[in-house]
């Protein structure tokens, strides 16, 4: 084995403190807290449009820093052992939502490289070439040949004709008008997301989303598949039996994949509150299943709700502030209590 660089060097002269700070922020034992990290897609390359999504290579740095930081545990094993007072320091779990193609293609091999695993948690009505809506939109928007889309019509807050001449301007129209759709019924929404897509008339891909051979690749792998509903809505805005059936059904059809129990869920969107209710978490445990996780940021601790587990991932771009960050965030949670 070649000696380390120089750069190597310094590198783990400084890996050391932070671990060190990590470790006494997130102790062993009784008093540990879980880190959750949260992640969507893992693009081949990187993205003109969005230009901050994680690509490979990204990612890849990301693991190679996780490795070094903390000990990564797969979600269930990690929540067991924190309810029995067992976590090791620094523990921390990876978690992905939504059910990406590129989780397979590209995430994986790169987990696997560092000898890392992750929960991946699936919505299901989109498995064998479904898209989800807000993908249709951003598709839409980047493949439409005019420089402008009439959308005054749709009667939408602050839209109307948007400009489309700059990435940087298709960009602010793709988030303006996902911001102004989400939260609607979802009849509505999916009418104004078809309205969206008929005036864009651009050619929308149908391979964005997992085929039912590589969720079973993933499990095969030994990663964790959880479910993430069927058709990723706002539990808040759907009545009890609605948001019943959207996590039973997904349940049910990833067992029937994978022969095997799925026994976690990650709440769409994921904001307590906002997006989930407090009878959603009542309604995830009579799913039958024994965790679920939201997009709150934190860490978890000892008798903590386990339906309701907070996620964080730093955005920064540079090594020191992204591990600083991961401790910004363990120092919060140490705050609660």
């Amino acid at each position: 084995m070649p000696a380390p660089s120089p750069r190597q060097r310094k590198r783990g002269l400084l890996d050391a403190p932070l671990r060190q700070v990590l470790s006494r922020l997130s102790p062993a034992g009784p008093g540990a807290r879980l880190s959750i990290a949260i992640f969507h897609r893992v693009l081949p390359a990187p993205d003109p449009l969005f230009p901050d999504e994680i690509d490979r290579v990204r990612f890849d740095e990301i693991c190679a820093w996780l490795s070094v930081w903390f000990n990564v545990m797969p979600l269930g094993d990690a929540v067991a052992r924190l309810q029995a007072g067992s976590l090791p320091d620094r523990a921390l779990a990876i978690t992905f939502d939504d059910g990406y193609a590129d989780n397979h293609d590209i995430a994986l091999p790169v987990l696997k490289s560092h000898g890392l695993t992750a929960t991946f948690f699936v919505a299901t009505g989109f498995v064998d070439g479904g898209r989800m809506w807000n993908d249709t939109v951003v598709e839409s928007l980047r493949g439409c040949k005019s420089p402008t889309l009439e959308l005054s019509d749709l009667r939408l807050p602050d839209i109307g004709v948007q400009v489309l001449d700059t990435p940087a301007q298709r960009r602010s129209a793709i988030t303006a008008l996902l911001g102004a759709i989400k939260y609607l019924p979802p009849q509505e929404r999916q009418a104004v997301v078809d309205t969206v897509a008929e005036r864009a008339q651009a050619p929308l891909p149908t391979t964005l989303m997992m085929t039912s051979a590589q969720v079973r690749a993933l499990a095969d792998a030994g990663m964790e598949i959880g479910a993430h509903t069927i058709t990723h809505p706002i539990l808040a805005c759907l009545d009890d039996e609605a948001a019943l059936r959207e996590m039973r059904t997904s349940r049910a059809t990833l067992e029937s994949l994978l022969d095997r129990p799925v026994l976690s869920f990650a709440y769409p969107n994921g904001r307590p509150g906002r997006d989930y209710l407090p009878r959603d978490v009542a309604l995830a445990r009579q799913a039958g299943f024994q965790l679920a996780v939201s997009t709150a940021p934190g860490a978890a601790r000892a008798g903590d709700d386990i339906f309701q587990l907070p996620r964080f991932t730093p955005w920064d771009g540079s090594r020191w502030k992204y591990g600083a960050r991961m401790a910004q965030n363990l120092y919060r949670a140490a705050g609660r209590g």
